[in-house]
């Protein structure tokens, strides 16, 4: 939910660039980094800054949603499961060596520093969609191998689909006090429908999903937050990182990618869970309407997603 935490919804996106440079230099500089050249990877709901010539990059949160104190908390489970992945040699971007695995907090903002991975074959060069299918399809099997090493993961206080429960109840509280005119009222209420509808599953998901299985997740697609490197594959990008079913990592790689996953690990996916898991992914896309006032180029980013959540049926209790 868009909080006074965010930059002014004035605020284009060079300026938001512009700002995260700033808070990033000053962060490093007061863990003793002298960077002399930063610049900015990405910037979309968060502001990434490599502390060029230091191998540092700081993601610092564009589009925050609620109090720094809980973007912390976040943070921290971010950097606990990344940095226990990376501590084993797992393929992912772990947390910087030269800063705390800690969030650094600075003027509001909590900050979170990196390694810088160079990119060898970036999606966005990709142009030809049976070349990307076949990536998407490939990568979703190596996210299997993933799934395989947080499965063991000790940490038991992560919360179980947390991306969803509470957080998407939180946009559309902000939707319903700010609404947007890409969302009708009566869209809205079908929206806050099918998440009372995810409350209740995430209460006691196995009770309506049997043979669902609970375990560490990257929490935000990790077929979609990988880099390729010159040495091989790293997923990055574990701020959502959560309990829950394999079923929630892997929405929207479609039949090929799920087919793919299956065989690398040896287990089935339930695809009726599957497609509930999906209708949550659409409704957090639509929920983060909440954060268009902050990025006016979001909604037409948006809007594709948002046609698709439409022509769903709405989410409801599966059948006893």
């Amino acid at each position: 939910m868009p909080t006074a935490d965010t930059p002014s919804p004035a605020l284009t996106a060079a300026e938001r660039a512009e700002h995260a440079v700033g808070l990033a230099t000053r962060a490093g500089r007061g863990l003793g980094l002298q960077p002399d050249g930063p610049r900015v990877l990405h910037n979309v709901f968060n502001v990434l800054v490599h502390l060029a010539p230091h191998p540092v990059v700081v993601r610092v949160p564009s589009l925050a949603a609620g109090p720094v104190e809980e973007q912390a908390a976040k943070q921290r489970r971010e950097l606990a499961v990344a940095g226990w992945l990376a501590d084993r040699g797992a393929p992912v971007v772990g947390p910087s060596p030269l800063a705390p695995r800690e969030p650094v907090e600075i003027d509001g903002r909590s900050l979170t520093f990196w390694e810088f991975v160079d990119e060898t074959d970036p999606l966005s060069a990709v142009t030809d969609p049976e070349v990307l299918q076949k990536r998407f399809v490939e990568q979703t099997g190596w996210a299997a191998e993933l799934h395989a090493l947080l499965a063991e993961y000790p940490g038991d206080d992560l919360p179980v689909l947390s991306p969803v429960v509470p957080a998407v109840g939180l946009t559309l509280a902000a939707l319903a006090e700010n609404p947007h005119p890409l969302l009708t009222p009566a869209e809205l209420d079908r929206a806050r429908a099918e998440y009372a509808v995810l409350e209740t599953l995430v209460q006691d998901l196995p009770a309506h999903f049997p043979g669902a299985r609970l375990q560490t997740l990257h929490g935000d697609s990790p077929a979609y937050n990988l880099l390729r490197t010159a040495t091989g594959h790293l997923f990055s990008d574990f701020e959502d990182t959560t309990r829950g079913p394999v079923e929630w990592d892997l929405t929207l790689v479609g039949p090929p990618g799920i087919e793919e996953y299956e065989r690398v690990s040896g287990t089935r996916v339930d695809r009726a869970l599957l497609d509930v898991m999906e209708g949550a992914r659409f409704l957090q896309i639509v929920g983060a309407l909440a954060f268009a006032p902050l990025n006016p180029e979001l909604a037409p980013m948006l809007e594709p997603a948002i046609d698709q959540w439409r022509a769903r049926t709405p989410l409801s209790l599966p059948k006893a």
